[in-house]
């Protein structure tokens, strides 16, 4: 058998998984049980959506991301490659419920957002970016940067994380 043909390529479906029309699966999407996939919805190649994640209409996710459960990602939403998101966390659409006017969540590749986040409406999250978990995003968050806290504040760099994370991660090896 050739390697090629042990690699999965069409997506691979849990139980209880809702997908709208026009949806847009890429090749070897995971998608766990009980998930909700909005209408004209595109999520691309190697991304993992966890149990229980409600994506809205017109959303797109980009490609080796990993959703966790419980996560809803409003219509409109954008989110860029190589992104972690995880458990309950929730990114918003709209400012003024129940308007007509839906201003989504952006958040761009390579963005880390822990659990139990909140982002609210019309923010962009940059490039590289980590959001503490727990906190509340009510404004752009910089390439870069650590934001924290409710609400959500500059904590430290990228750079300044990686040292923590390391050293950390070092001392319990």
């Amino acid at each position: 058998m050739k390697l090629k043909e042990k690699i999965m390529s069409k997506p691979r479906l849990g139980r209880g998984v809702i997908i709208g029309k026009n949806v847009q699966l890429g090749e070897n999407v995971i998608i766990w049980n009980y998930v909700v996939i909005g209408d004209n919805t595109r999520i691309d190649e190697r991304t993992v959506i966890g149990s229980f994640v409600d994506i809205g209409k017109n959303v797109k996710v980009g490609k080796d991301c990993n959703i966790q459960a419980h996560v809803t990602i409003s219509n409109g939403c954008i989110v860029g490659d190589n992104v972690f998101i995880a458990p309950n966390t929730s990114l918003l659409n709209d400012r003024y419920p129940v308007s007509q006017l839906l201003t989504p969540v952006t958040i761009k590749n390579g963005v880390i957002v822990g659990g139990g986040v909140t982002i609210l409406p019309n923010v962009v999250v940059g490039e590289n970016a980590i959001v503490a978990g727990g906190s509340v995003v009510t404004k752009d968050v910089e390439p870069n940067m650590v934001v924290m806290g409710v609400p959500a504040k500059k904590a430290m760099s990228l750079k300044e994380y990686e040292s923590k994370r390391k050293g950390f991660t070092e001392a319990r090896r």
